[in-house]
């Protein structure tokens, strides 16, 4: 038995999906299986349940013992070879990241090409997912550090501040506030507004902050995609307010209008979360250092 058989198990499982996993590890769906079945050969247990016609990947009590254990070897793995690095200096590795669509999309790209160039011997695995799921899986340990904005303090997590962005408006180029250059809050009063979904953390501070100057808004969609929400307000289905860095391609292009607010109030914090009880690696401190260089 292979140390990759068990990365691949440990994938799939966190994953959920053979494709996914197959991907990860460079290797077809069909090897995924064969390694799957290869290994509950060997120790005689049905580790996943399969149930035709669904896609989802669940595990068998078997299944769940395995995948602890297999984690514990991976995570003795990775510190062998930390270890092992450490005493020549050598930044390898890969580092999982697990971050939100603004920040990945438009935020961290610069800095993953930095990291790259500095250190040619490392990766960066990035997923990109919403909030609640980033923290879960850093907390789960299925990734090692989260990027994400308005980091919220909780137990088991530290938070590294890193350079913070500005909330703007959005809106058709033809729309009547299109030409301002800044907008005070008060007059986004009874707009149609296309908003992200409530539990987004960028959504609870825009509803905030929103209250607090006594406004209220036409809902007329939620979406949890900053994409989609850029998409919609586009064609017409009313005004957004999102992270300056998502759509400067946009307002260079044409295809929407940036407006600025007057009010201070509109800092979108982002920072790194990593459980609190594991040491980082190595290539995963350089690369939280990047993130922390303003």
């Amino acid at each position: 038995m292979h140390i990759e058989t068990l990365k691949v198990f440990c994938d799939l499982v966190e994953m959920q999906s053979f494709s996914l996993a197959a991907e990860r590890n460079f290797v077809t769906q069909s090897a995924v299986s064969q390694q799957i079945r290869t290994l509950e050969d060997k120790f005689k247990r049905r580790l996943i349940e399969r149930v035709r016609g669904r896609r989802d990947v669940r595990l068998t009590p078997s299944g769940e013992v395995f995948y602890e254990e297999s984690k514990k070897v991976l995570d003795a793995y990775d510190q062998l070879n930390e270890n092992m690095n450490r005493l020549v200096g050598r930044i390898t590795g890969v580092v999982k990241v697990a971050t939100v669509y603004s920040v990945g999309l438009h935020e961290l790209p610069p800095k993953v090409r930095e990291f790259m160039f500095k250190f040619p011997s490392a990766k960066i695995d990035l997923e990109y997912s919403r909030t609640t799921r980033v923290v879960r899986d850093v907390l789960k340990g299925h990734v090692e550090i989260g990027v994400v904005a308005f980091p919220e303090q909780r137990r088991g997590l530290t938070i590294v501040p890193t350079a913070s962005d500005k909330l703007v408006l959005i809106c058709p180029p033809d729309h009547k506030l299109a030409k301002k250059k800044s907008v005070k809050v008060t007059e986004l009063k009874g707009e149609n507004f296309v908003l992200f979904e409530r539990d987004i953390p960028t959504r609870k501070a825009t509803d905030k902050i929103l209250k607090s100057y006594g406004v209220s808004v036409q809902k007329v969609a939620e979406f949890d995609n900053i994409e989609t929400i850029k998409r919609a307000v586009e064609v017409g289905f009313g005004l957004a307010i999102v992270p300056q860095p998502s759509v400067m391609d946009e307002e260079k292009n044409g295809q929407l209008s940036v407006v600025k607010f007057k009010e201070k109030d509109w800092d979108r914090p982002v920072g790194v979360i990593y459980r609190s009880d594991r040491e980082l690696s190595l290539s995963a401190k350089k690369f939280v250092q990047l993130l922390e260089d303003k």
